[in-house]
């Protein structure tokens, strides 16, 4: 991810649909924007960013028709209750541009659990390895 990496414990994920055409840096600023000071400077997008508390938010859009649609991604570092605050606070986004908008969170992933799970199935892996190498060596 961008400039200011972090190593992320959690993943909003949400969709975005503004009713025109729009370009990804459109729907950032209207993130940063419409959420100013909602929560306080302890939540702000950009104090947050700053702070490297969140990652460098990315948008994917694809264009139908006279509609933009597409995902939003916003790595956090915050606890998984701030994170929670920060995704209920992108969905108060309203407009883009000009154009009504709706945003909506389908997934907060923890990322820690993913990699947990990594290095669960890993160690099953070298484990199988390692008896395997036993029982050939008994063989022997």
């Amino acid at each position: 991810m961008g400039a200011l990496t972090i190593v992320a414990k959690y993943l909003i994920v949400a969709n975005v649909e503004v009713q025109g055409t729009v370009e990804k840096y459109d729907i950032i600023g209207a993130l940063f924007s419409q959420t100013e000071g909602l929560l306080g400077n302890e939540l702000d997008l950009r104090e947050l960013q700053m702070n490297g508390r969140i990652g460098r938010i990315e948008v994917e859009t694809e264009y139908k028709g006279d509609k933009t649609v597409g995902k939003v991604y916003i790595p956090s570092n915050l606890d998984r209750y701030e994170t929670a605050l920060v995704a209920a606070m992108i969905e108060t986004v309203d407009k883009v541009g000009p154009y009504n908008a709706k945003v909506q969170v389908v997934e907060i992933k923890d990322l820690r659990e993913e990699k947990r799970k990594k290095i669960f199935d890993r160690a099953r892996e070298l484990l199988k390895l390692v008896e395997h190498e036993r029982c050939q060596t008994l063989r022997s």
